[in-house]
């Protein structure tokens, strides 16, 4: 080996030891073209990709490692190279190649059952066990082997692990105390910095998702920014993709939805070629956050992906078809998910929305007795989500069967409960059930204020639906505030419509046509949605939408055109559609706007023309925007006597 090829070498082994993970792939990749890597050196670059999200790659430096390790004859430290590869293969689906490696792991590790390769296999065979098989005999009895193994070993990392899993299984199991016992021991030495960084990662990952599962999310929220800050402090980025998927839950609970999904749409990007599980856990999140932001197209795509990933869409998909209006398809489907689930956690993940679809339903009874098979789940577990979700349960099937006065102490406690855990989606949505409760008592005035409420957090939180029914309610019931009918409100209006809709419908024919508008509706929509816009209008084959700020409109009026001209490019066509953008005042009523500032965006979007985003240059002052815009030219608007100031986005170099 020369000198040179030395130093490369040299300077790959300890870009790892910093965790730089691409400068260390560098120069391993580099030394390896030359042949210079050991098997330890292969290991080391499979970790790199490994840290990278690479995971074909990841897998392929791997089994070189193996086979390195098979040459030099160290069965022992290959057994536990294709104990790793059992492992990637099965988070990637492929189920029958993980067990031919795990198959072959034990081949060679038969005659080193003292080594930390059989530890490893072990933990394996622990987690297989209780997590396939549902059997926590046999999971502890091969953690505690693992844990003997690594003792003997001093590893500190398959220890930590080892007990973990320990913990993990017994919270499973519902033996809180002790669990959470061992999890912590655990996690403690991760804090600590005692173990390595892929051990330390897969301890924080697994608690945040223990508590995640146990609807601890305060515990959750903790462990949460505990791993951010040692991601921070080691210079790692996070698990690829997993860690994502664990920010966006708690972010979406806490009413951040914009950068939640910010955070799972790039987790999903991230683990389509290294966790097919976790990524089926991030598209489904996305199926929730696009339901409670009204996007229905958008949620049964993401919906549909998770389930094609091995995650299934319930409850959310059930929801869906609820908000479609379709109870019976509802029913059906979060009826089914509940008799395939026997675990409590999991069936309390379903049985809130089991209780809103059968009153739905008109099913009073089948609601009340998952309202009160919840209620023994929240009361085992003890954690104050799964409480405030039995007490929300157990408020709305009071309400249905008539008893206001015991529906109202069930579901303030609950409201009072979603307040303390930060979670304000689900807190409104019981403050829309108070204000029925307090309507059915003879309390109109505490009726108007829970409904105001509500209304306050749906609309900062765009939450559509549920911001429609509340002012629906609150119309029915001569209740809405008085101050919101006509009000004047500051907004960006933008406008798009469909270029030579006519001429299209000629030449493609009817069917296509509606094909095609179906499309364009739904990406377009999903976009809208991406940018808080509120769908105001829609007429024929174009949108009237209102955002809070112009640097929103202006960023979605560019990713429009932008995934329109990247659709013409990848399959051929897409309608031309022209974009208009005006910030200004208009009246409001509900979701209605009206005056001469409406009829303004209306006339700067005929200015264009296909493919065009044109914006007045009274919502460009004093606006920061990284998006070209061109010369500023002064037009005149029809139906208005003064002139207007207008500039073209020059979406096509940004």
């Amino acid at each position: 080996m020369t000198q040179a090829t030395e130093n490369v070498l040299d300077a790959g082994r300890e870009a790892l030891k910093r965790h730089a993970w691409q400068e260390a792939a560098t120069w391993l990749q580099e030394a390896d073209r030359v042949g210079a890597l050991t098997a330890e050196d292969l290991e080391g670059l499979a970790e790199a990709f490994w840290w990278m999200g690479r995971g074909g790659d990841c897998i392929a430096a791997e089994e070189r490692a193996f086979t390195t390790y098979l040459e030099r004859g160290d069965e022992a430290n290959a057994g536990r190279v294709a104990v790793a590869l059992a492992k990637d293969h099965f988070v990637r689906q492929k189920a029958a190649v993980g067990q031919a490696w795990l198959k072959r792991a034990e081949q060679l590790l038969a005659a080193h059952t003292d080594s930390l390769g059989y530890g490893y296999l072990e933990r394996m065979r622990a987690l297989r066990a209780f997590d396939s098989e549902h059997d926590l005999k046999r999971g502890l009895e091969h953690a505690r082997g693992a844990l003997e193994i690594a003792t003997r070993n001093g590893n500190r990392d398959l220890m930590a692990l080892a007990l973990h899993d320990q913990g993990w299984m017994l919270a499973k199991a519902g033996q809180l105390a002790e669990g959470n016992a061992l999890m912590d021991e655990a996690t403690v030495a991760a804090v600590a910095g005692e173990l390595g960084p892929r051990a330390t990662g897969i301890i924080y990952c697994n608690t945040i998702g223990t508590c995640e599962e146990m609807a601890d999310y305060r515990r959750a929220g903790e462990w949460t920014e505990a791993a951010k800050r040692w991601c921070d402090r080691m210079a790692i980025a996070g698990f690829p993709g997993m860690c994502r998927v664990h920010r966006a839950g708690i972010m979406f609970l806490r009413g951040a939805w914009a950068e939640a999904e910010a955070d799972v749409r790039q987790a999903c990007e991230e683990l389509l070629d290294f966790h097919l599980g976790y990524a089926g856990e991030g598209f489904y999140e996305l199926g929730e956050i696009r339901l409670r932001l009204g996007d229905r197209e958008g949620a049964e795509e993401a919906f549909r992906q998770a389930h094609e990933l091995g995650r299934d869409p319930l409850p959310g998909l059930s929801l869906l078809r609820l908000e479609e209006g379709r109870v019976d398809d509802a029913l059906t489907s979060i009826t089914r998910g509940l008799d395939e689930k026997t675990e409590p956690l999991d069936r309390a993940r379903l049985l809130p929305a089991y209780v809103e679809i059968t009153l739905a339903a008109g099913r009073p009874e089948a609601a009340l007795n998952a309202a009160q098979e919840l209620e023994k789940i929240a009361h085992s577990y003890g954690t104050p989500a799964l409480e405030a979700g039995a007490l929300t349960a157990q408020g709305r099937v009071e309400l249905a069967q008539g008893r206001a006065e015991e529906a109202l102490r069930a579901l303030r406690r609950a409201c009072r409960l979603w307040q303390d855990l930060d979670a304000p989606y689900e807190g409104a949505r019981v403050r829309v059930r108070l204000a029925e409760s307090y309507q059915a008592a003879g309390d109109p005035g505490a009726a108007a204020m829970e409904l105001e409420a509500a209304r306050t957090v749906f609309e900062r939180l765009g939450a559509r639906p549920d911001l429609k029914r509340a002012m629906e309610f609150a119309d029915a019931l001569g209740q809405r505030p008085a101050t919101r009918k006509g009000e004047r409100a500051a907004r960006t209006f933008m406008f798009t419509d469909i270029v030579g809709s006519t001429n299209l419908i000629e030449a493609i024919g009817d069917s296509a046509w509606e094909d095609l508008r179906r499309w364009h509706d739904q990406t377009l929509r999903s976009l809208f949605t991406r940018y808080r816009g509120e769908e105001a209008d829609h007429a024929g084959d174009g949108f009237f939408v209102t955002f809070d700020d112009p640097t929103a409109a202006l960023d979605c009026a560019v990713i429009i055109q932008q995934t329109l001209a990247e659709h013409r490019r990848t399959h051929g066509f897409a309608p031309q559609v022209r974009i208009g953008i005006h910030a200004t005042e208009a009246t409001r009523s509900g979701q209605a706007y009206t005056g001469k500032g409406v009829h303004e965006a209306a006339r700067v979007a005929a200015l264009a023309e296909a493919g065009e985003i044109v914006v007045s240059a009274a919502t460009l002052e004093g606006l920061q925007t990284s998006h070209p815009i061109g010369p500023r030219r002064t037009v005149r608007l029809k139906g208005l006597a003064e002139p207007v100031d207008v500039a073209t986005v020059e979406w096509r170099y940004h």
